[in-house]
């Protein structure tokens, strides 16, 4: 393959969506996941010959094992973008074991997983960029959501750890935190809700998935060979800390 490869993991819409266009602009090579063979179908579809992509249950350790296989049997990996994540919001009172497991186990343990097997190739090549997704609330938090919050801080302290380990190898590891970006997500509040949480962005606006993929392409480029351990928020002024 004469295309470096990136993988970006949840890239069946949204931001993840965004990232897979953008690294095929920068000439990579994109392997993306989705936890669904449809998801995986409509993916393919999208990528055409820029790219594939498998069946990802970031909570499954073989479904991971699977994906990790599938993905380095294609030759090293150049980036890897650690996108997907799942939310189960409910204030902490009514939260069950099972609603901070599986956030815990798919956001944070998932990403750990795929990271270390992907990270191999990148040692032995001497290069690699490493960006995972965070989000505004890691620093911020937010009510409803202590596994989510819990999960996006950890993402963080894992990048600054991992920056420090690999810096020697020519690998840099960095983190994107998104604040309130236009998704599927996004456009099912109502007017009232959206009003309530724009009064808190500088910017007056909510990001769109592109503003966030421009990020990433920038940490996965050789602009930005001398940046690691960072967190680059892309929220608006939502957090200023």
């Amino acid at each position: 393959m004469q295309k470096p490869i990136a993988v970006v993991t949840g890239a069946s819409r949204g931001i993840g969506a965004a990232i897979a266009k953008s690294l095929i602009e920068a000439n990579y090579f994109v392997v993306a996941s989705a936890t669904s063979e449809s998801g995986v179908s409509a993916i393919k579809d999208t990528l055409a010959e820029n790219g594939t992509a498998f069946v990802l249950n970031l909570s499954d350790k073989s479904s991971c094992q699977d994906f990790c296989k599938q993905v380095t049997e294609l030759g090293p990996v150049a980036v890897l973008v650690n996108n997907a994540g799942i939310t189960k919001d409910t204030l902490m009172l009514r939260m069950k074991d099972d609603d901070w497991d599986d956030v815990i186990e798919t956001n944070l343990s998932g990403s750990f997983r795929i990271t270390k097997a992907m990270l191999k190739g990148m040692m032995k090549k001497r290069f690699g960029r490493i960006i995972n997704i965070s989000s505004v609330v890691g620093a911020m938090g937010n009510p409803g959501q202590a596994n989510y919050c819990a999960s996006k801080a950890g993402i963080e302290g894992f990048t600054r750890s991992l920056a420090q380990e690999l810096g020697s190898r020519n690998i840099t590891v960095n983190a994107v935190a998104p604040g309130f970006i236009a998704t599927d997500m996004t456009n099912e509040l109502t007017e009232d809700q959206k009003q309530l949480m724009m009064v808190n962005i500088p910017l007056a606006r909510y990001g769109e998935p592109e503003e966030v993929a421009k990020a990433v392409k920038f940490l996965a480029s050789d602009d930005a060979g001398y940046i690691t351990g960072q967190v680059l928020h892309v929220n608006g002024g939502l957090n200023m800390g």
